[in-house]
């Protein structure tokens, strides 16, 4: 069916994790269960259908090396679990800094200098790639490099995902998402999910508390970790979009008032890429007798939503195959913490299949 070709914005550990899996998937077959995928076969595409043709970054350390290359240099501390990645051919690029780099990592980031170095002019080289989408992979708190971004590949007439915190494609009342609209350019976000995070737990959880009859007095996730997203989301003012976007997710469960604190708490350099996670749950049961439960998740964060974008990647091409433009809500919904419809993770995956199949338009 052909190559999904995909750019990409900001080559960190979650990028890594991607190419990474796409290598390590090569010979996913159809016929078996393969664990860290919920599609091997997506409407006629497989993960080794994914070929990255465009990179854009900040880093001085990355830009100029072969994507394969550039996705090991630090401060990037993803685990290896495919370190033969082959060579792509693709050099990455500067891209845009503006506030993609937060004031207190310009020197942990090795943020180029842009009196010595110029940006490319991004949507000139998504055209020169023949890119099929951009896939956003900005820091949070990154709000004018996000829509710069955007706006690039609204001019190149290119897919849009949305990986990060800015409500780009989830805002229907957006220029950007009424221009992908217009355009016939299919966008999904935002803010994407991991395979079993603790958004997709909490959301879960939360879901299993409403049908089960228990009515939730409070709850809270704590989340800390040591890669450059947390060391990133030390300063309070760059979290206002994902403090939002974690929080939506899991209160649009339920149908009344619940007190909430979601969001990164700390940043612990020697964590790495290891995210931990804390959710306390208290409830109300049966004689209003209580229910509380406290659990602990660690996982690798970064390889933890690669499959998610997998998927993600092929879900924009198909539509892109017919002719289907905007955003598309089926796989929105299922592989984004802030969608522009949140409902219930198991009616979105049923809405995924049903959009392979051509049974919904998006």
């Amino acid at each position: 069916m052909g190559d999904v070709r995909i750019a990409i914005a900001g080559l960190g550990n979650c990028a890594s994790a991607l190419i990474q899996g796409t290598h390590y998937y090569k010979d996913a077959k159809a016929d078996e269960e393969v664990p860290g995928l919920m599609h091997v076969d997506f409407g006629g595409y497989f993960p080794k259908d994914l070929k990255y043709v465009a990179a854009f970054e900040a880093n001085k350390k990355k830009i100029g090396l072969d994507i394969a290359d550039a996705i090991w240099v630090e401060p990037n501390c993803c685990v290896k679990f495919a370190p033969d990645v082959p060579k792509t051919g693709v050099k990455v690029l500067p891209g845009p800094i503006s506030d993609g780099v937060a004031p207190h990592m310009m020197e942990s980031f090795f943020a180029y200098d842009e009196n010595e170095m110029e940006a490319v002019d991004v949507a000139e080289e998504l055209r020169k790639s023949k890119a099929d989408m951009l896939v956003s992979y900005l820091p949070v708190g990154s709000a004018k490099a996000a829509r710069i971004y955007a706006d690039a590949a609204i001019e190149a007439e290119v897919g849009f995902v949305n990986a990060f915190t800015e409500f780009i494609v989830s805002d229907p009342t957006s220029p950007h998402a009424i221009a992908f609209e217009k355009k016939g350019l299919p966008s999904a976000g935002d803010d994407i999910k991991s395979q079993l995070g603790a958004t997709i737990l909490h959301r879960v959880l939360a879901q299993l508390f409403d049908k089960r009859g228990l009515i939730m007095k409070n709850t809270y996730q704590l989340n800390i970790g040591g890669n450059t997203d947390f060391e990133n989301m030390q300063v309070e003012n760059r979290l206002a979009s994902k403090r939002i976007s974690k929080t939506e997710a899991v209160t649009s469960c339920v149908d009344y008032e619940l007190p909430t604190k979601i969001g990164p708490s700390d940043y612990v350099p020697f964590l790495e890429d290891n995210k931990v996670c804390y959710i306390n749950m208290r409830s109300r049961a049966f004689g209003d007798l209580p229910i509380d439960l406290d659990l602990k998740l660690s996982v690798q964060d970064s390889p933890n939503s690669g499959g998610v974008i997998i998927d993600v990647a092929r879900a924009v091409k198909i539509a892109l195959d017919r002719g289907v433009g905007g955003e598309l809500s089926s796989i929105s919904s299922y592989s984004f913490k802030h969608p522009r419809y949140q409902i219930d993770d198991f009616e979105a995956q049923k809405r995924v299949d049903e959009f392979i199949e051509g049974k919904r338009e998006r």
